[in-house]
């Protein structure tokens, strides 16, 4: 059901100036509001970005036998061309920089000129080296001094060797500590990441992280990466299942419960060093049941319908019995009694409500007595998978709550962001919201955002003198020849073997190329070593050779090791085209540095996957579908053949987008991502009760006021049959009391249809009116509606039909109801339960299908399922009224469902991330709702307008149960409580 279609291409995204001024903006707002920010960040992630040597005495790790060793894994680069030259030396103990993961390091770095930064994460493999030194060990005099003198000697033109500190002996093989470490050697380990950290900071003048070792018991760290992460998580976010069907999985599985422990390991760490207001942002899929456990870690409490909190939501209070009101059942009720004390009852009872309820996440409580929220942030590295793949796993609702225990969940592409609500939505059964998904009333926004590299250290690298040479060994080794290249670790998920098979079907078909084009594949051991797959390749690669080969010429150059740096960007700077056939793949580095290294060569073309994460970064590139071994061979033969001039043009696109999107705009992306979905900026929040009093206050001192009220559930409260949805006497009279007012614009905004609201509300004469969630607009004073939609495509809305039809034959009571301008399908009549399920399996096709396609959005209200247009919206509509009433010194907007949200979100989204500063003026554009029903030339000439509201101004107010959670600043518990409030402002009149 999750078919394929194009994602669409990531947007640039602001500079890092900007970025990071509006950070700093959300920053103060939430500071201003309250909300403690600790300016920490702390990043939890699988291995720390360190190699921990141990130095031992020979004849120690002699008597230590082999049952605790094994040889360390083959590095992407030879060891004498990482960047290693950042070491901290100690009697014991060496600790150097690792060269995995590189952007997303940067990333994290980049950070710390703004904020301080905590790393949790594993030690890794701690190695032991034996010290063949007459001099075991070093005096424990050796101080920070002697440690970055040593470091920065290969930074430095003088040659001359420290005496000072003696060199570590390499002569010792590199083996693979398998024991446990004591506390003593633990505290020695921490201490040595400490000096580690000083001396890294100096070195590259800033970037400063501070460590946090996790120590994983031996059996424990390899049951969660050598098992769970790489035999279940690995294959199946790369598409690749498990084939063995008659495989004997014990159960529990215990490589399940290494990765449970692990992430439990991971909280308890993150618990130890947490501080109120701190940001934590969690990584990858070795840390998916983190976000909740760390939750839970820190002591807070999951209230089913209610999120995470401190302490047991409030129950909702009983309201005393409402009089006056048609659809109540009491009998002789008279609507104006009481009136002397109406004020007093609805301040005195909301004001009760609102000090017994409110509870946000948060672990103790701030100055003003509210808990202080506990703010997670999540970012997948890898594909998330179509939910029919993940549907499989045996643990997949663990980790899925384990993951919406994060404020937010963020992936690489918005295809893998959309698999993730699906997924969310068939195996969970939760709903979907803009944005997000809400699971038993917490709200997890879901986003996505694509990693970069580290555009200055890859230039840097590129431009070392070691690389010309190599450039001109390998013009002069394969002259006169195109030269393909490519690089992956030799996995099944990178695609080397269809990249062979491709390349021989490129053979066969254009025969002209043969003994002209070579291809160098060099690969590296992947994660989880295939001996059959290194076999199937070799056996492929001698095929080639021996059918395409000669004495004097080979084809197929497979260099199966680690590769020096200045070769590797050597080779990426003399290729004339980069074949890149992964079957899955999140980020990808090679296409990114291929396109850097060939700036300042010949700008040759790249071949690449539909399936990579980076694929929507570069549409200039030739994309293929890798399992189509004849459509590969066809585009390499476009690229060989490609004139130089769509190869500058096709390589500047692709420039601009390795340039746009870094390694640093990502990290600072993710945290203003995470800014805008914590403290109920932009983001689902409890509220307090309505403060009548003040509202009433502002009302009063108001000279302009905009009145926006949603209708069902709202001015009257939910009937099983919508035609009985009519307003009561006392309703009418206050609305038509306030439209009559000069000072007032009223309008309702509704879904219900333009018939419908003329019957009930067309009398009053200077009442606004919006049908259909905001397709049709009626101003006060005039006759007729205004169609939002005539300038859009709704061809879609046959579409949706049909997929409604089938559901209601197969679902007892459930109706559709067609509009002007959208669709809904109500099941309020069915069988509660099932009824209920049944929209969540259209809510997914719908959502599969049609909305990543089709300019609609789908909505879930209350017992029904909307399908509208994308641009059309209550929210569009408020800021419409916002626009043409920009001199409104006072807003006040009611709704119930999550329709409504959108007016709230436009309230809120109307000002800058961050809030007013003083002064500032607040500038507003024409919003689409205004330029909708207009020609293009008439749209552009309509000028920007300066808004006087401010953010205490408004009174966004959702109709429901105190611990709902709403884009509103305010609740009310029921409609009754609406009209009473809005007789209280008129008392005085």
């Amino acid at each position: 059901m999750d078919s394929m279609h194009p994602d669409p291409a990531p947007a640039i995204p602001p500079s890092l100036p900007e970025l990071n001024a509006q950070i700093a903006r959300l920053e103060a707002a939430h500071k201003a509001k309250g909300l403690p920010l600790s300016g920490r960040i702390i990043h939890v992630m699988h291995h720390l970005p360190v190699e921990i040597v141990r130095i031992v005495p020979a004849d120690s790790l002699e008597a230590n036998g082999s049952s605790v060793l094994s040889p360390p894994m083959t590095p992407e680069f030879k060891p004498e061309d990482v960047e290693a030259t950042v070491e901290s030396v100690d009697a014991k103990w060496r600790i150097h920089s690792r060269t995995a993961h590189p952007a997303l390091v940067s990333g994290i770095k980049s950070l710390s000129e703004t904020h301080d930064q905590i790393l949790v994460a594993w030690t890794g493999e701690v190695l032991l080296q034996p010290d063949t030194r007459s001099s075991p060990q070093l005096g424990r005099q050796a101080t920070l001094p002697s440690i970055a003198a040593n470091l920065l000697a290969p930074f430095s033109s003088s040659n001359e060797p420290n005496d000072n500190v003696p060199p570590p002996s390499t002569e010792g093989p590199l083996m693979v500590f398998g024991g446990e470490f004591n506390e003593q050697e633990k505290k020695e380990v921490e201490t040595e990441l400490a000096r580690f950290t000083e001396v890294e900071t100096d070195v590259e003048k800033g970037g400063r992280l501070k460590y946090i070792p996790v120590f994983l018991p031996p059996d424990v760290s390899k049951g969660h990466y050598e098992g769970f992460c790489k035999k279940t998580l690995w294959p199946l976010f790369h598409y690749l299942l498990w084939l063995d069907s008659t495989a004997n999985v014990p159960s529990p599985d215990p490589s399940w419960l290494a990765y449970h422990k692990t992430n439990q390991m991971f909280a308890q760490r993150v618990a130890e060093v947490y501080k109120p207001g701190d940001l934590i942002v969690c990584h990858d899929y070795h840390l998916l049941l983190a976000p909740k456990m760390i939750r839970e870690s820190l002591g807070q409490v999951f209230h089913p319908n209610g999120g995470w909190g401190t302490a047991h939501p409030s129950p909702a209070l009983h309201n005393e019995k409402r009089k006056g009101f048609d659809w109540e059942s009491s009998q002789g009720a008279t609507p104006n009694s009481d009136k002397t004390t109406k004020s007093e009852k609805i301040g005195g009872m909301l004001s009760h409500v609102g000090s017994a309820l409110g509870q946000h996440l948060g672990v103790g409580e701030h100055e003003h007595g509210s808990p202080i929220e506990v703010m997670i942030g999540m970012f997948m590295h890898t594909p998330w998978p179509s939910s029919e793949i993940f549907r499989c796993l045996p643990t997949r609702r663990e980790i899925l709550d384990g993951m919406l225990g994060a404020n937010l969940v963020s992936f690489q592409t918005y295809s893998y962001s959309r698999h993730f609500v699906s997924t969310c939505i068939r195996v969970c059964g939760y709903e979907s919201t803009t944005g997000g998904i809400e699971a038993n009333g917490q709200v997890t926004a879901v986003g996505y955002c694509p990693i970069g590299l580290d555009v200055k250290r890859v230039l840097h690298e590129r431009d070392l003198p070691g690389v010309i040479p190599k450039m001109e060994a390998l013009k002069q080794l394969y002259k006169g020849k195109k030269i393909i290249v490519g690089r992956e670790k030799l996995d099944v998920a990178k695609g080397v073997y269809n990249k062979l098979q491709a390349f021989e079907k490129f053979l066969q078909v254009y025969p002209e190329w043969r003994n002209k084009v070579v291809l160098i594949q060099v690969t590296t051991p992947a994660l989880s070593e295939s001996p059959k797959l290194e076999r199937m390749t070799a056996e492929l690669v001698s095929h080639i050779n021996g059918t395409y080969g000669s004495l004097d010429f080979t084809p197929v150059h497979h260099y199966h090791q680690a590769l020096e740096k200045d070769e590797y960007f050597g080779l990426l700077s003399v290729a004339d085209l980069a074949l890149i056939t992964s079957l899955r793949d999140g980020m990808n580095t090679t296409s990114m540095e291929f396109i850097l290294c060939q700036e300042k060569t010949f700008k040759s073309p790249l071949v690449l996957s539909e399936f990579m994460g980076t694929a929507t970064s570069f549409a200039s590139a030739l994309q293929i579908n890798p399992h189509d071994l004849l459509g590969v061979a066809h585009a390499i033969n476009k690229g060989l053949a490609m004139s130089e001039a769509e190869k500058e043009e096709r390589h500047a696109k692709s420039l601009e987008g390795v340039l746009g999107h870094t390694s640093h705009t990502w990290a600072a992306t993710i945290l203003k991502q995470l800014l805008e979905n914590v403290g109920g900026e932009h983001t689902a929040h409890q509220t307090p009760a309505l403060d009548v009093q003040k509202f009433a206050a502002a009302y009063k001192g108001a000279k302009k006021r905009l009145l926006l009220f949603d209708y069902d559930g709202t001015l009257t409260p939910i009937v099983k049959v919508p035609a009985h949805a009519v307003p009561t006497e006392r309703t009418r009279h206050a609305i038509q009391t306030l439209a009559d007012d000069p000072k007032n614009v009223v309008y309702l905004i509704s879904g219900r249809d333009g018939d419908f609201l003329e019957q009930h509300w067309g009398h009053v004469e200077k009442l606004g009116m919006s049908a259909e969630h905001g397709s049709f607009v009626k101003q006060p004073g005039m006759e007729d509606f205004i169609n939002m939609t005539e300038a859009l495509d709704m061809s879609w809305m046959n579409e949706v039909e049909e997929i409604f039809k089938y559901y209601t034959e197969r679902t007892t009571g459930s109706t559709i109801e067609v509009k002007k301008a959208s669709i809904t399908w109500h099941y309020r009549n069915s069988d509660p339960d099932f009824g209920e399920f049944q929209c969540k399996q259209c809510l997914d096709l719908l959502e599969s299908s049609l909305a990543s396609r089709r300019p609609i959005e789908v909505l879930v209200g209350k017992k029904n399922l909307e399908v509208r247009p994308l641009a059309i919206n209550k929210g569009e509509i408020v800021k419409r009224l916002m626009y043409e009433n920009p001199d409104a010194d006072l807003v006040f907007c009611a709704g119930d469902d999550k329709t409504d949200e959108d007016m709230f979100r436009s309230l809120r989204t109307v000002f800058p991330p961050g809030g007013v500063h003083g002064d500032t003026p607040v500038i507003m554009k024409p919003p689409v709702a205004v330029t909708a029903a207009m020609d293009p030339e008439e749209a552009e000439e309509l000028p920007d307008v300066e808004l006087h509201i401010r953010p205490e101004q408004i009174f966004s107010t959702t109709v429901g149960p105190p611990a709902k959670k709403t884009l509103a600043g305010w609740h009310v518990t029921c409609p009754e409580e609406v009209v009473e409030a809005l007789e209280t402002l008129l008392e005085g009149q």
